[in-house]
């Protein structure tokens, strides 16, 4: 996983509230057992029309979205099902920050877990992100910020999790990463047990 400290890009607004994973990535692309590839199936039930072309009022669809890291959503984002392939989708597709006024417990703890930064703000500054779509976002994970023009909102993590993102690694690499320590605290105990 690549660490994230901080990031400024354009970012993507989706203001529906409720969008749940099934939107995301929906149910009929889950076939594959790999990441990679899902972001082209990223809203697939709204960026293309019937026949497989991009819908063209769709935000990701837009030339502005191109190269875009960061998405602001509505209320509720990730709601639903616990597939991870809703982040997994959002990563393959580009993004490494999710900003909204809530996220769902879930989908915020698969997020974490792939490297995407969910960042909760307060209401008035999510209505003010919503309202410039394509807008230069900046998401500061050291300092817990993200600013945007007339915005500057602090957000909260969970302090492991944060530490995980800035190190670009999951639970298990930090577990790993303790190898040494582990392997010398075994080896004290059971010089004490044989004592």
């Amino acid at each position: 996983m690549e660490p994230f400290r901080t990031l400024t890009s354009q970012a993507v607004v989706l203001p529906g509230r409720d969008i749940d994973t099934d939107q995301i990535i929906p149910a009929r692309f889950l076939k594959g057992t790999t990441r990679e590839g899902l972001g082209r199936w990223l809203f697939a039930g709204w960026r293309y029309t019937a026949q497989g072309a991009p819908e063209a009022g769709f935000p990701l669809n837009h030339p502005r979205a191109a190269g875009a890291r960061i998405l602001v959503a509505g209320a509720n984002f990730g709601c639903g099902s616990s597939r991870e392939h809703a982040p997994w989708a959002l990563v393959d597709h580009g993004f490494r920050a999710v900003i909204s006024v809530s996220i769902a417990d879930i989908f915020r703890n698969n997020a974490i877990k792939n490297g995407l930064v969910p960042a909760v703000v307060d209401e008035e500054a999510h209505q003010a992100l919503l309202a410039q779509p394509f807008a230069e976002v900046t998401v500061d994970l050291e300092a817990q910020i993200v600013t945007a023009p007339g915005v500057r909102a602090r957000f909260g993590i969970d302090p492991f999790a944060r530490r995980c993102l800035l190190d670009g690694t999951d639970e298990l690499g930090f577990l790993l990463g303790q190898a040494g320590a582990i392997s010398a605290y075994e080896q004290a105990h059971r010089r004490e047990d044989e004592a």
